[in-house]
């Protein structure tokens, strides 16, 4: 039998942080704690919102990285399992050349979550396009 392990999104952190985090997962806490901490939502509710968001914060941060062709939210990408959000690049022929169209997906569930969890994301994907592979 397979199993698989979900990824450890703590795993960059301080170990102090790291039990903070699990003892409160362990107690029930983390919910209530994360919404005393960021109260507030945010506006960007749909995939044309959500464009503009990223644009704006590429204009601001990464005028000279390759253009975005889409930006959309994405109910298929599992939280858990798989990604928070995801960066792709699409090559397709065009004449004798090729052209790549880069997109962005951000997991839906951060259409519900504080403003500061989705920049976190956003800035994630947006960072793909100067740096392509994961490291710390």
């Amino acid at each position: 039998m397979n199993t698989r392990r979900s990824p450890d999104y703590l795993a960059g952190y301080p170990p102090a942080l790291v039990h903070q985090v699990r003892t409160l997962i362990e107690q029930g806490g983390l919910a209530d704690a994360l919404r005393r901490r960021y109260p507030q939502g945010h506006a960007v509710r749909s995939d044309s919102a959500l464009h503009d968001y990223v644009q704006a914060l590429k204009a601001a941060h990464l005028r000279s990285a390759p253009p975005l062709a889409k930006v959309r939210f994405d109910n298929t990408l599992h939280v858990i399992r798989n990604a928070l959000g995801t960066h792709t690049a699409i090559s397709r022929v065009q004449g004798s050349r090729l052209q790549a169209k880069r997109e962005i997906r951000i997991a839906t569930l951060f259409r519900a979550a504080p403003e500061a969890f989705l920049r976190m994301i956003v800035v994630h994907e947006l960072a793909h396009l100067r740096v392509r592979e994961h490291d710390k």
